[in-house]
C-alpha cells in the first residue's frame, strides 16, 4: 500500500517540534515536518508559498498547516496537486481575523511590533511572572525557536496583510473554543474541539492522533 505523504507546517516563529506529540500509523501515513525559512527582500506571501511548495516532491499531499502555517499552505496549494488541506488554529480568509487585528493592519501598529522581545525570550524568563506565564514562556522558548528580526517583521506584516477574502471550499478548518488569538466567534465552518486553545497542537494532541486520520482519510 502506498503511503499518505503529510507535510505539517508549524506557526509563525514556531519550529516543527510543535507536532512532537502528533502520532499517525506510519504504515498509512508519511510524515514530513516543514520549517520556515528566511524570506528574501521584498518577497510577497505568494512568492514564498511557492518557494515552499518547490520543497515538496510528492504528489497528491496533505497539507497541515497551524495558525500563520495554516494560512502558508493555503497558499502553497495553488502549486500543489493536493489530495487534502487542513488548517488548525488559523483563519480562512482575512474576514475571520479579531478586531483587534484589523485595526493593528489600519493604522500600520504592526510596524511598531517589538520584535526584538521574541528575539530574546530567555531574558523575559529572568523577570518574576506568575507562574502561568512562566508556563507559557517556557513554552515560547522551547517552541519558538524562528528568532530573526527580518522573518518575524516579514512573518507579521504578510499575517495582518494577507488579502484573501473568499474561503477555499476545499479547506478542512479544525479550530478551538477557547482560541484566544483567534476567536471562535469569528470562525465560519470548521470542526470545533472543546476547550482547545491556540496552542491546541500540543494541549489537545490526543484529540488530533484521534481525529486526524479519520479526517484525511474520509473521501
Amino acid at each position: 500500500m502506498t503511503k499518505i505523504p503529510i507535510y505539517f507546517m508549524p506557526g509563525l516563529a514556531a519550529s516543527s517540534a510543535i507536532f512532537e506529540r502528533i502520532q499517525l500509523d506510519e504504515a498509512v501515513f508519511e510524515i514530513h515536518l516543514l520549517e520556515w525559512e528566511i524570506p528574501r527582500q521584498r518577497e510577497t506571501l505568494h512568492s514564498y508559498a511557492k518557494r515552499m511548495a518547490s520543497k515538496i516532491d510528492k504528489e497528491n499531499v496533505v497539507l497541515i498547516g497551524v495558525s500563520f502555517g495554516g494560512v502558508l499552505v493555503q497558499e502553497m496549494a495553488a502549486f500543489l496537486k493536493v489530495r487534502k488541506l487542513i488548517i488548525i488554529s488559523s483563519v480562512k480568509t482575512n474576514l475571520e481575523v479579531p478586531l483587534r487585528m484589523k485595526i493593528i493592519k489600519s493604522t500600520k501598529a504592526y510596524k511598531l511590533v517589538p520584535t526584538t522581545l521574541l528575539q530574546n525570550i530567555e531574558i523575559l524568563n529572568n523577570f518574576s511572572f506568575g507562574s502561568a506565564i512562566q508556563h507559557r514562556l517556557k513554552l515560547y522558548e522551547k517552541y519558538l525557536s524562528v528568532r530573526n528580526k527580518n522573518y518575524l517583521e516579514w512573518a507579521i506584516e504578510q499575517m495582518l496583510l494577507w488579502p484573501r477574502t473568499k474561503p477555499d471550499k476545499t479547506v478542512i478548518h479544525i479550530h478551538g473554543d477557547a482560541d484566544e488569538v483567534f476567536p471562535i466567534k469569528n470562525i465560519k465552518d470548521c470542526i470545533v474541539v472543546k476547550g482547545g486553545t491556540h496552542i491546541m497542537i500540543l494541549s489537545k494532541y490526543r484529540w488530533m492522533n484521534d481525529n486526524l486520520p479519520k479526517i484525511i482519510l474520509n473521501e
